[in-house]
This record gives C-alpha cells, structure tokens and sequence, in this order.
C-alpha cells in the first residue's frame, strides 16, 4: 500500500464518489480508479459496490477507511516531527471548544509554552464532537472542553476545570432588577450567545435546549465578549462563564439572573491519545494542566507571548 493509494481511498469514502475524490485531490478519475484496484488487488476485498443510493462498503473497505485516516494522519505527524528536529523546535497541536479557547486558552498556552524555549503552540477551535475524529487521525495531538457523551477506548480524558456559565444582562434590560425569572418569561427574551451556540454539543447548547429557547430569539455573535458587551447595552440576555465577568458584575455593568437551569455547570477536560501513541507534548500538557499552576493562569486570562502562540491557519469559529 503506498500513501497515494490510501489517499485516493479515503477521499472516494470521505466523499462518496471516485468523481468528487478525484476533483478533491486534483487527479483524473481513472488515477483514482487505478490505486482503489491496487489495493483491492493486495487486500483480496472489493471494498465497495456501486448502488442506486451510491456506494456500499464492506466490512474490510470500513476497516480499512479508519486505518487509512490513521496511517495518513501518522504520516503527516512523522513528517512534521522531522522536520522540528532539523530546526530544533516542538510544534504542540490544541483543538478545542470555542468557549475553552476564547476563555481560558490563552493564560494557559503562555504558562505552558513558556516553560520551553524550543516549544511552540498552534491553537484551532473545532467542535467538540469532531474531538475523537481529529486525535485518532493525528489531526491534533490534544483537544481540549467538554467531556464526550461516550469516549472510545483509545483516548484517555482528563479533567482539569470546573466553571459555571451563568445568564446576564445589562443594568437597564427590564430584567435587572428581577429576583428571578421564569422559564416562559426566559423563552421570550433575546438571547446573546458566542459562536459555542453552534451545534449540539457542549454547556451553552445544553443550557439552551433545557430552558426550551426558540432559534428565532437567539442571536450569534463572533465571540463570547461581543454578545456580552451587547448584553451590557440592554440589549438582551447573555450566557457568560462566571469568571469571566466578575469584574463586570461586581462594577455594575452586568446583573446576573437567577432561574431555571441556571446557572448552569460545567467541565473542561483534556483528550489525547494513550502515553505510548501521545506526542510528548501532549503527554506533557496533560501533566500540566491540572497543576493550581495552571488553573491560575486559566482564570486570570493573561494574554499570549508574540512569537510563541500561533493560531492555525484553519481556525473557525463555525464547525
């Protein structure tokens, strides 16, 4: 098997056609027809039927598309770490949650790749139900927010964090000077979020669907600190981590709201892959994360070095 071949295979499962595996890797359809019968050949499997609903694959060509991501994603990391010992430096991948990374990153990747001279640290927001996917894969070398529903047996998951998002709003919004609200008075409000709104997974998600809030009152911003600073103009209801708004709630340019579900609380944790399959910089960070250390510079949100945090190219904030 050659890494061409493995490449083909796994766009034509990724995609679901030779044609569009073909435009993706900019080869000719025959090209990618040509590796897919190699490796038929060398594995004695047919790996997929054409069907009327498009293509059907065995067990083997399931089997075999998994690997083919690892043995890819292996590659690539083998390559990368070559390259960082010609140059003397370690290179860390981090995925993580929007919340994780807009919150609490940042003080956490200056004290950690600050400890090291040869380290630096490349950040990519994702959602987290694509967490697995990206380690198993070797996309990333660790990921960091919410604790998965079910977590595969080749992750090992650590929880460094607790914290509480909690609903606030300006001191002019008509709800500021309520004791507290009620779930059918909640629903009919404006609602502030940050891009962690998106998708079903994680605690603002979760706090959303148990207070029942229509989409048509939900309103995306960006980041977390633009739907607060919006908040702060009575212009509705954000969902805010706790200590990230101390300071505000304690200067009077946010009121916290008391209701159902809320405030709501939370974890973060660290995913990576066992010890022996972990980058060691991961292995390392896990170790770190959970020092008071570490908890410290998460909550204080002190900002990153130049030159020693680097965003990837493919961060977004939509997953």
């Amino acid at each position: 098997m050659t890494p061409a071949q493995l490449r083909a295979f796994a766009a034509t499962v990724r995609l679901g056609s030779v044609k569009a595996a073909a435009a993706d890797l900019a080869v000719t359809e025959s090209a990618v027809s040509i590796h897919i019968a190699h490796l038929r050949r060398e594995l004695g499997d047919k790996l997929f039927a054409r069907t009327a609903n498009g293509l059907a694959f065995t067990p083997g060509g399931l089997r075999l598309a998994s690997r083919a991501a690892e043995l890819l994603g292996l590659q690539d990391r083998t390559i990368l770490e070559v390259r960082q010992a010609g140059s003397a430096r370690r290179l860390l991948r981090v995925a993580a949650s929007s919340l994780f990374a807009e919150h609490a990153a940042p003080g956490l990747i200056e004290l950690f790749a600050g400890r090291a001279d040869d380290l630096d640290v490349e950040l990519s927001v994702h959602s987290p139900q694509n967490f697995a996917s990206l380690l198993l894969n070797r996309s990333v070398d660790a990921a960091v927010g919410p604790r998965p529903a079910t977590l595969d047996d080749a992750m090992t998951c650590t929880p460094f964090l607790n914290y509480q998002v909690i609903a606030v709003v300006g001191p002019d919004h008509p709800l500021a000077t309520a004791a507290s609200a009620g779930a059918a008075e909640l629903r009919g409000q404006t609602w502030l979020l940050g891009p962690s709104a998106v998708g079903r997974t994680g605690m603002v998600p979760s706090v959303l669907r148990r207070l029942g809030i229509p989409e048509h009152n939900q309103r995306i911003f960006q980041s977390h600190a633009a739907s607060v600073d919006e908040a702060k103009r009575g212009k509705g209801v954000a969902l805010a981590v706790a200590f990230a708004v101390t300071k505000d709630l304690a200067e009077g340019d946010l009121r916290q709201l008391a209701g159902p579900q809320l405030p709501a609380r939370g974890s973060w944790n660290l995913l990576t892959l066992p010890d022996r399959e972990a980058a060691s910089t991961a292995a390392e960070l896990r170790r770190f994360v959970t020092t008071p250390r570490a908890t410290q510079a998460m909550l204080r949100g002190a900002g990153v070095t130049a030159g020693r945090f680097r965003p990837a190219i493919h961060v977004t904030l939509w997953s």
